[in-house]
């Protein structure tokens, strides 16, 4: 079959008859040796399997990534900005909530944050939003008290704060190594804007399972019981932020005070289902391809806010990588929207050990 750009599609099968314990794998480059001839066309080898990559290369065969739907990490939208501006620019914010960007805000992607930095006083800066539709620099949403227990501690948790609590933002990524608030922030946003707003009628929490390392296999109980693992992360969010208190507390049996409003889920059983009016938080999102992140988003109903966070240095997905998942995915493809914003967490506010780790090992 011919393709587009003058290639040719043949789907070529082993001649010989294989024997039973014989693998994909060792199929596929038995294949590709019969096919590599001297005088032949080159054969290549396309896999995100490294494994086979490494086997074929010990055959002496070609072998290469597949590089379609991968993001230059070095360039990775950071969904932030600083900009050193006029003290005019800065009077004008202060005394009517909001200014007109320089050059009308074409330096600017929609949700883009800025922190605007005095000319002539260095420590004297104010943390904005850009507006796309109105070309302006607007502030900040405030921390509300009720979630007074996660208030943020840097400018890169103010930006993520405002995303989660801005109701016109329906697609939020956060970005950021271990222990820089990124779980937390989300459930924190997901319970004020679920159960003291109301704005949404149930928050649901949604976890890829994905084991690290080499996966314990079967786990007895009840869904509930084998999913306790995997969602304890979500758990110990919900615990700090309850206080000390029962009210976001799991029960001994596993479930919640208020379970027809808080709902945590595995994303194994997302497809085909229509999500409306809720505040949905896929953590780890770092362990999705790109398709799974496309069926997760595309379960998003009318009213629904759905926010993505993950640390895409840290993947347990084998065949993925910081270029490749689908959390990198969605923070380029969502870049130029004015649904979207994006949030890359720098710096580690868990403790110093967790800080030095994430930094050094």
């Amino acid at each position: 079959m011919n393709l587009p750009q003058d290639g040719t599609l043949r789907i070529a099968f082993p001649g010989k008859t294989w024997q039973n314990g014989v693998t994909a794998d060792e199929q596929i480059l038995d294949l590709a040796s019969e096919m590599q001839k001297p005088d032949g066309p080159r054969t290549i080898i396309i896999t995100k399997d490294i494994n086979l990559r490494l086997k074929a290369d010990a055959l002496g065969l070609d072998a290469q990534d597949y590089e379609g739907d991968q993001v230059d990490i070095a360039d990775l939208y950071t969904g932030h900005a600083d900009l050193t501006v006029s003290s005019d620019l800065l009077d004008t914010f202060r005394r009517e909530g909001r200014v007109a960007a320089p050059n009308d805000g074409k330096a600017f992607w929609p949700n883009q944050y800025v922190l605007l930095r005095h000319d002539a006083d260095q420590e004297h800066t104010v943390l904005v939003r850009f507006d796309a539709e109105s070309g302006q620099f607007v502030p900040l949403i405030p921390t509300p008290d009720e979630v007074k227990t996660v208030q943020p501690r840097n400018k890169e948790q103010h930006y993520a704060m405002d995303a989660l609590l801005n109701d016109s933002i329906k697609v939020v990524t956060i970005v950021g190594k271990a222990g820089t608030g990124k779980t937390l922030l989300a459930v924190a946003a997901a319970i004020y804007k679920t159960m003291y707003e109301k704005r949404y009628r149930r928050m649901l929490i949604c976890r890829p399972t994905v084991p690290m390392g080499k996966d314990i296999g079967f786990l007895p109980g009840t869904l509930e019981e084998k999913l306790t693992p995997w969602m304890q992360p979500i758990y110990d969010a919900m615990d700090f932020l309850s206080n000390g208190g029962k009210r976001w507390k799991k029960n001994r049996d596993g479930s919640h005070d208020d379970d027809d409003r808080i709902g945590i889920e595995p994303l194994t059983y997302i497809r085909g289902r229509s999500i409306p009016n809720q505040f949905i938080v896929v953590d780890e999102a770092q362990n999705l391809t790109p398709l799974e992140a496309k069926t997760v988003l595309t379960r998003v109903g009318p009213g629904t806010k759905i926010v993505l966070t993950g640390d895409i240095y840290q993947i347990d997905n084998p065949f993925l990588d910081s270029m490749s998942n689908g959390l990198s995915a969605v923070v380029e493809k969502f870049r130029p929207h004015n649904i979207a914003a994006n949030i890359v967490l720098g710096r580690g506010v868990r403790s110093e050990v967790a800080e030095l780790a994430a930094n050094l090992l």
